[in-house]
C-alpha cells in the first residue's frame, strides 16, 4: 500500500480520523488487534504519531488498551450499549423538547426536509442502507445543533461513536428501518405541532426501540 498524503495540522488527529473510519466501516472488526508495524508502515510514518491517534480513539472509547498486549478495537457488550442508548434517549429527548419549543419554521422545515431524503433512502441493498445511516446522522446532528446546547452535543457525539461500533446490527434485524422511520414521522408530527413533552418521548421511543434491535 502506498503511504498517504496526509494534511499540515497533527499528523496524529490525522492518523485518528484515517483509523477512526476504519473502525466504523469494520475494517477494522470489533474484537481485532491492531498492527502498529503494519499501519505505520503503510501511512509512511513513524510509531510515534500512531500510538498518539490511538490514545485519542481509546479516550473515545473505539480502541481498548492492553497491557503489554497492545491495542485493540473496542467490543461494546449488551451492558456498553445499554448504557450508551440509555444517556442518548435521555439527551437527544432534551434537544427534542427544546426544538419543538424553539425552533424557528424554517428549522422545523429543515428537520423535515431531512426526513423526507431518509424515506427515499431507505430502500434494499447495501449503498442504500449506508446512505440510510449517513442522513439519519445528519438528521440526529441537526436537531442537537438547532437546540443548541455544544455540551450537550459534545456529550452526544462521544457517545455516538461508540454507538456506531454496533451500528450495522441495529438497521439489518428485518424490518428495523421501516420501525425507525415510523418513529421518525411519529417525532416531526411532535415537533411541527410543536408539543414538547410528546417530542420527548417519541425520542425516548426511538431510541428504546434501537436498543432492543441492537442487541
Amino acid at each position: 500500500m502506498a503511504a498517504l498524503s496526509l494534511s499540515p495540522r497533527a499528523l496524529y488527529e490525522d492518523v485518528a480520523e484515517l483509523l477512526r473510519q476504519r473502525i466504523f466501516s469494520r475494517e477494522l472488526a470489533p474484537g481485532s488487534w491492531i498492527d502498529e508495524l503494519k499501519i505505520a508502515e503503510a501511512y509512511g510514518i513513524s510509531r510515534t504519531p500512531l500510538r498518539e491517534a490511538l490514545k485519542v480513539l481509546a479516550a473515545e472509547g473505539l480502541v481498548t488498551m492492553k497491557v503489554r498486549r497492545g491495542a485493540y478495537v473496542t467490543e461494546v457488550s449488551e451492558r456498553d450499549l445499554a448504557d450508551v442508548y440509555h444517556l442518548l434517549g435521555l439527551l437527544e429527548a432534551d434537544a427534542a423538547g427544546v426544538v419543538a419549543t424553539a425552533a424557528t419554521d424554517s428549522q422545523i422545515e429543515e428537520l423535515q426536509t431531512l426526513h423526507h431524503e431518509l424515506e427515499a433512502a431507505a430502500k434494499p441493498g447495501l449503498e442504500s442502507r449506508e446512505r440510510f445511516f449517513e442522513i439519519n446522522e445528519r438528521f440526529h446532528m441537526r436537531l442537537l445543533e438547532i437546540a443548541n446546547n455544544r455540551w450537550r452535543d459534545q456529550m452526544v457525539a462521544d457517545l455516538r461513536k461508540v454507538m456506531k461500533l454496533n451500528r450495522h446490527n441495529s438497521l439489518l434485524k428485518s424490518g428495523r428501518i421501516e420501525e425507525s422511520l415510523h418513529e421518525h414521522r411519529a417525532l416531526m408530527a411532535a415537533i411541527a405541532r410543536r408539543d414538547a413533552a410528546l417530542a420527548m418521548q417519541r425520542m425516548q421511543e426511538h431510541f428504546k426501540n434501537g436498543l432492543e434491535a441492537a442487541i
